[in-house]
C-alpha cells in the first residue's frame, strides 16, 4: 500500500470493533519506539470500549474491509469546543494519507455540529502532523501515563 486506496471509506465505528480499535491504538503508539512498560502504562487511557463507541462519534478508515485508522470526538464545552480524543493510524498506513483524510473528516464533522474550536492533546511524535494540518500549539498538559511527562496541547479553529 503506497497511498490510501480508492476503496477506503470513512464510516461510523461499530461497538463490536472496540477491541480491534484498542489494539490498533497500541500498535500505532508502539510505532514510535516506546518501551513495553510505558505502553502498559498508556493502555488504560487508550482502551476503546463498546460503551465509548456508543456514546461518542467514532469513525474508522476502512480499506476494503481492513480498518487502517480511526478518530473520535469528545465534547468539552457544549456547542463550543470539542476534543479530538483519538486519532490513530495502523503503523503500516502511517504516512500514506489516512491520517489526513480522518483529520479532514473530523474537522467537517465538528463544524457540522457547530463547534468553534477543536483541542488536541497529542503524543509528542504527532505534534508536527497536527501543526501541518493547521493546529497551533498553545501549551502542555501532564501525561496520565508517566509522572513528569508533558504532552503538547494544540487548538484548531473551526471558524
Amino acid at each position: 500500500m503506497t497511498a490510501i486506496a480508492i476503496q477506503t471509506t470513512i464510516r461510523p465505528a461499530r461497538p463490536d470493533e472496540a477491541a480491534y480499535l484498542t489494539e490498533l491504538t497500541m500498535r500505532s503508539k508502539a510505532h514510535w519506539g516506546y518501551d513495553a512498560d510505558f505502553l502498559a502504562a498508556c493502555r488504560p487511557g487508550l482502551t476503546i470500549t463498546a460503551d465509548y463507541i456508543a456514546s461518542h462519534p467514532v469513525y474508522v478508515a476502512d480499506d476494503d474491509g481492513t480498518i487502517i485508522g480511526f478518530y473520535s470526538l469528545a465534547e468539552e464545552i457544549p456547542g463550543q469546543q470539542v476534543e479530538l480524543d483519538f486519532l490513530f493510524i495502523a503503523p503500516e498506513a502511517i504516512g500514506k494519507g489516512a491520517g489526513k483524510r480522518l483529520w479532514q473528516h473530523a474537522v467537517t464533522n465538528a463544524r457540522r455540529h457547530g463547534y468553534c474550536l477543536m483541542s488536541i492533546v497529542a503524543d509528542p511524535n504527532a505534534e508536527a502532523f497536527y501543526r501541518h494540518m493547521g493546529a497551533v500549539t498553545v501549551g502542555v498538559v501532564l501525561s496520565e501515563a508517566k509522572v513528569g511527562r508533558t504532552l503538547p496541547l494544540l487548538h484548531f479553529s473551526l471558524l
